[in-house]
């Protein structure tokens, strides 16, 4: 079926206009990004199976252009535009936590991350480095590693810290197994660069564990 056949009020544009964005499902969202299907499969079939394929929202806002390629019918255009979305997303949030501090928008701080870090197929540490009022600075992602393990180097962190004249860090890493529970070597690590850090008089504040779903404080567990 055409999505100009389906009933006026199930069509994701007349929908949108009529209930607002926060309506529409994923798949009617990615709908009206796409405009046009294929012969037998319109555009809200393509973007569910965008979904599928990718594992939800929360992957496809990981992928790129080239694991795009993969999806029958999506041309360099549409796969452009998907991808340029997506980044105006992550700069969205990253600048909304630049303008105002972290613990007055903590949903975002997840959301960021997530969007960061949450359907990697390896480990990243990523750590939020941010100033006296505690607004963002940057995020980097400075070590990188398996599926099960990343070798992160205080030493770098501190030295990174340092040169951005960052009062203040939130760090982040992800689990590709999908379990957002910090094991104990995440609590040993974050012990660690606590310490480090605090030699240089530079506070860690928190330690994110997400996943393509959650994002866990490690401060709100009593673990920091």
């Amino acid at each position: 079926m055409l999505i100009k056949d389906l009933p006026e009020d199930a069509r994701p544009r007349e929908k949108l206009l009529a209930r607002g964005p926060g309506a529409l499902s994923d798949a009617e969202l990615l709908a009206l990004l796409l405009r046009t299907g294929l012969p037998g499969k319109n555009a809200l079939q393509m973007g569910q199976e965008l979904l599928n394929t990718f594992g939800g929202m929360a992957g496809l806002l990981q992928a790129g252009p080239e694991a795009l390629k993969c999806i029958k019918g999506l041309g360099p255009a549409k796969r452009a535009e998907l991808v340029a979305v997506l980044e105006l997303a992550r700069r969205a949030l990253a600048e909304e936590l630049k303008e105002k501090t972290l613990f007055a928008t903590p949903q975002a701080v997840r959301d960021y991350l997530q969007l960061q870090l949450g359907s990697r197929p390896h480990e990243i540490f990523a750590v939020l480095f941010l100033d006296s009022q505690h607004r963002l600075i940057v995020l980097e992602e400075l070590f990188r590693g398996t599926l099960t393990q990343t070798s992160v180097y205080p030493r770098e962190v501190v030295l990174r810290a340092l040169a951005l004249n960052a009062a203040s860090v939130v760090l982040a890493h992800n689990h590709p197994s999908g379990s957002a529970q910090p094991s104990r070597a995440d609590e040993a690590l974050t012990q660690t660069l606590k310490a480090a850090l605090a030699l240089v008089d530079v506070r860690v504040l928190d330690h994110f564990v997400v996943t393509g779903t959650q994002a866990v404080s490690m401060a709100a567990l009593g673990l920091l």
